[in-house]
């Protein structure tokens, strides 16, 4: 960020510009500072429903130095309802203090980092893992064991190992909202489907929880590997020519899913038709294209980021055959490489997207038309700029309407592992503006009555 989004005293400078309009732009915000850095950020089930505030788990991890073991941390966060917090509040925090809304949990020491999470939609206590290995790890988050996280300690055993790439999977990975399915993708240029169904009921079996001896910490290689139960996969796609950076299920189908990579290619598959691409788009970015999202909303949609600094929306209808398409709309707001795209799952048009400038930015597609300010991209309504270097992961929760965790890779910055920063806009910005004015002009008669009369 540095060198892409100017010089330090200039993001220090936006930043405490940031902070100062936290009453004004937020309804509630939580900062807290991490230990060690997590590249993934992720909403459990909630678990508890109070009066002013819900309980819900939140999926992270910890990326050491090798003085510690790599972690996967389960935490219990507080989500404070709307129009509960005063706005004084939400901006008196200490940059380098825990948030107390975040609470620890429970830790899985991880056989290698933790480079992506992702929570299965039919069971949220299910998680998937990808690390410095071939392997995608599954887990049982609640019966798996607490652990201490003591250098030498052994490593926690995953519930189920998904076997099928031939190189290191880093990155992509994601979980059918259909079916109990996994996709991943990796640096052998494949994209790797399973199904664990067979496997549901040894997931939650505590006699698979407990850390089995000779555990190895090689890196590359999966620690309790001979223990665990492993799955192949139902499906090895090839099309891409470079690694595969990113890959989304269709919401609607569990058989058609799609995939982005380093070659620049957005491509649709079809497993009813075969492992060769259904639809390649050949140059989808003038770059390497990081992340894809599939809009649960409307599946024709679907939105790319990439290393170009942009953020292109597809409609999967148009995209023809030949390498030919054309997005229906590029956003241009980020000044960096995008690194995460997602749908909003409480508003079809809405998305966010977070880069290595710092900013995670809040889209309205609906909007691109009705453009109010010429300063502004078109389609964009809301920028967050309370992290201060590149913003690795966010995930909408989808049970608590437009709040986000995000989290960043900022620890010089921040003294500590980088910044994790859970929170929601005033609803005064999304509604719609009619809606806005009214209760604005009751408010003014309100103060209004409220005035001293001489």
């Amino acid at each position: 960020m540095k060198e892409k989004g100017g010089s330090r005293a200039a993001v220090d400078e936006r930043y405490a510009q940031w902070k100062s309009l936290i009453p004004v732009l937020y309804d509630w915000f939580a900062n807290h500072n991490l230990v060690w850095p997590s590249l993934s950020c992720r909403w459990g089930p909630q678990f508890e429903k109070a009066t002013y505030k819900n309980r819900q788990r939140l999926y992270l991890s910890e990326q050491t130095d090798g003085t510690v073991p790599n972690t996967l941390v389960i935490a219990n966060c507080e989500v404070v309802k709307p129009r509960v917090a005063a706005a004084e509040h939400i901006s008196q925090f200490n940059e380098e203090a825990r948030s107390p809304f975040v609470k620890k949990y429970k830790t899985i020491i991880h056989p290698g980092e933790v480079n992506r999470i992702r929570e299965l939609p039919q069971n949220s206590k299910i998680i998937a893992t990808h690390t410095d290995s071939p392997d995608v790890l599954i887990w049982d988050v609640e019966a798996q064991p607490n652990r201490q996280a003591q250098l030498g300690a052994q490593e926690s055993r995953p519930d189920l190992i998904l076997k099928g790439h031939m190189d290191i999977a880093d990155f992509a990975l994601a979980m059918c909202p259909a079916e109990p399915y996994v996709l991943s993708g990796g640096k052998d240029k494949s994209v790797v489907w399973w199904s664990i169904q067979d496997h549901i009921s040894a997931l939650g079996d505590s006699s698979k929880t407990e850390t089995s001896p000779g555990a190895s910490g090689s890196k590359g290689k999966t620690a309790n590997d001979k223990d665990s139960p492993k799955v192949d996969p139902r499906g090895v796609f090839l099309g891409h020519d470079s690694t595969v950076e990113d890959v989304q299920f269709c919401p609607s189908s569990a058989q058609e899913f799609c995939s982005v990579g380093d070659d620049s290619c957005l491509i649709l598959w079809d497993a009813r038709t075969g492992t060769s691409p259904a639809v390649k788009v050949e140059k989808a970015h003038g770059g390497d294209v990081h992340c894809v999202d599939w809009n649960l909303h409307d599946v024709n949609y679907i939105l790319t980021g990439s290393a170009d600094n942009s953020v292109r929306m597809w409609d999967r209808r148009n995209l023809g055959s030949g390498g030919a398409g054309t997005p229906i709309h590029k956003f241009e707001g980020h000044k960096a490489a995008v690194l995460c795209v997602q749908w909003s799952p409480d508003k079809a048009s809405v998305f966010g997207s977070s880069a290595e400038d710092g900013f995670l930015n809040v889209w309205d597609h609906e909007k691109v038309g009705n453009k109010k300010n010429p300063n502004s991209p078109a389609g964009l309504f809301f920028q967050h700029a309370g992290h201060r270097d590149k913003i690795v992961d966010f995930h909408w929760n989808s049970s608590d309407p437009w709040t986000i965790v995000s989290v960043s890779d900022d620890g010089e910055s921040t003294g500590g592992g980088g910044t994790l920063q859970i929170w929601r806009m005033s609803d005064l910005i999304y509604r719609p503006e009619d809606e806005v004015l009214a209760e604005l002009e009751n408010f003014k008669a309100h103060l209004a009555s409220c005035a001293p009369r001489t």
